[in-house]
């Protein structure tokens, strides 16, 4: 059984899900993101909320799988802080749904003021209602900076353990600050903008398979929904034991989701 912990199916035909099951993808979540445009209005959240905890997991459970996802304001859109504000009000309502895992994913992308006043106002609400947290990472030259200032933002609030926050999109540069801090990371398999298969398992002979995730962040862009399962085959090729490699996708994930009482496995 394989989890793949962060991808975004509200992008991805059924064949998609069909491809997924035939390899071994039993459990999806899915992140709250950016749909390639800004959205105008907190109502545009609202329907996109609704889909998420309602719509995709019946489409996923026509294939077997099971479909889990987070919610939040994902930093490309955190830049109006007005319309944060209108989203972050309606925002409850939708987490308490029994499909939601946590506040995800939310980060930063440029680094911005306005970013990371959103990311603080979202940290609070994480702290406040005891929630997990997936967290966005900026792409490229400005990703080390971005990291630090997400993990200097949220390892201030006592009230949160980092074992309850995975760092997502980390890198060669940032896993082992990561890490070393007390939080999970996540490895991103995707084109041009994060690791391919082969830095990935790089990363994972260099730093080791505890407390790391992979996944794939497949949405409407160049993207591949069975890279989890590809960086699997890359592991055994290398000589990763089978322990190993199903530590890395399947117990690693699940023992970071399994924190939250709505987050069930079904073998």
């Amino acid at each position: 059984m394989i989890i793949e912990p962060h991808i975004h199916m509200v992008s991805r035909t059924t064949d998609d899900y069909r491809a997924m099951a035939m390899h071994g993808i039993a459990i999806v979540t899915e992140p709250a993101f950016w749909p390639g445009y800004d959205r105008r209005t907190a109502a545009g959240f609202a329907d996109y909320f609704e889909q998420l905890t309602v719509a995709e997991p019946v489409r996923a459970a026509k294939f077997g799988i099971s479909h889990h996802c987070w919610l939040g304001l994902n930093p490309k859109e955190a830049v109006d802080l007005g319309l944060a504000l209108e989203v972050l009000e309606i925002l409850p309502e939708y987490l308490d749904r029994p499909t939601v895992l946590g506040l995800g994913e939310i980060g930063l992308n440029r680094n911005g003021r306005n970013e990371i006043k959103v990311l603080e106002w979202q940290v609070e609400l994480a702290a406040r209602r005891n929630e997990l947290i997936l967290v966005h990472t900026p792409h490229l030259e400005d990703k080390l900076k971005g990291t630090r200032l997400i993990l200097d933002i949220i390892g201030a609030d006592s009230r949160i353990s980092t074992d309850r926050v995975l760092i997502d999109h980390a890198e060669e540069h940032t896993v082992d600050l990561i890490l070393e801090k007390g939080f999970w990371a996540g490895i991103t398999l995707y084109p041009h903008s994060k690791c391919s298969a082969d830095r990935a398992v790089d990363i994972l002979e260099t730093s080791g398979c505890e407390r790391i995730w992979l996944n794939s962040a497949a949405d409407w862009g160049v993207s591949n929904p069975l890279a989890v399962v590809e960086a699997g085959e890359e592991m055994r090729r290398r000589g990763f034991s089978e322990e190993a490699i199903s530590g890395v996708l399947f117990r690693n994930p699940a023992a970071f989701l399994g924190q939250s009482p709505r987050f069930k496995v079904q073998c």
